[in-house]
């Protein structure tokens, strides 16, 4: 008995000397203190963290089964805020990509990086889990490539499409999603070379194909079948 007893003191001496025990739970049965967990029968991690009273604080490091020790995600949680920051990172700790959820809704800017690169692909912002606001698209040279506009999830208003030199070679026009309004094809110069209208995703009334910037050919949709 008196041996059980200086064992276990000396264990909880060891403890507080050495670092807090992993995946302790408090009085009330909720997860407390630093937490790791692995992969079924393996030593590799899973995810590791810190919980106070049962709520996710601070960094928590997320892996895959083969990932060794280098994270694919890190989740930044505030005591006294839901709204949690997230960065994806390739195996050689490279930034994928970045932003902020609120449970598991993507909320706010999030910003995505080229391969093997830390300039910026793409920036697109989100409400509540939804695309919401302009959604940018850019070269590695910085030029921006593609740009469009959401609600709701949805693709409504203006779409760009640029040149590597920033000249504008495709617009159009959406509505929930579909193709609605004006649409015009450029050359690579900024030259206007078709121009045309679509409702509800097809190609609708009287189409203008230009060459040398000069009207020579006009086609009128949908195409009227011929009666026999």
């Amino acid at each position: 008995m008196r041996s059980t007893f200086l064992c276990c003191v000396f264990v909880s001496i060891v403890t507080s000397v050495f670092g807090q025990e992993y995946n302790a739970y408090d009085a009330n049965g909720k997860r407390h203190g630093k937490w790791q967990k692995k992969y079924d029968n393996t030593d590799q991690l899973r995810y590791e963290g810190t919980f106070d009273h049962g709520k996710e604080i601070g960094e928590f490091k997320f892996y895959k089964p083969m990932g060794g020790t280098s994270p694919t995600a890190i989740k930044t949680f505030l005591k006294d805020n839901d709204s949690v920051k997230v960065r994806y990172f390739t195996q050689r700790g490279k930034v994928i990509s970045q932003g902020a959820m609120i449970g598991k809704n993507r909320e706010g800017i999030w910003t995505y990086y080229h391969n093997k690169s830390d300039k910026i692909m793409m920036t697109e912002q989100y409400v509540s889990g939804k695309l919401y606001g302009e959604q940018l698209t850019y070269f590695e040279n910085g030029q921006l490539t593609e740009k469009v506009s959401y609600v709701n999830g949805k693709r409504n208003g203006k779409r760009t499409i640029y040149s590597d030199t920033g000249v504008a070679l495709k617009e159009f026009t959406y509505e929930n999603d579909k193709l609605n309004g004006i649409t015009k094809y450029y050359d690579t110069n900024g030259t206007l070379i078709i121009e045309g209208n679509y409702k509800k995703d097809r190609k609708d009334g009287i189409w203008n194909y230009y060459k040398n910037g000069k009207l020579s050919e006009q086609k009128l949709f949908p195409v009227q079948k011929r009666g026999y």
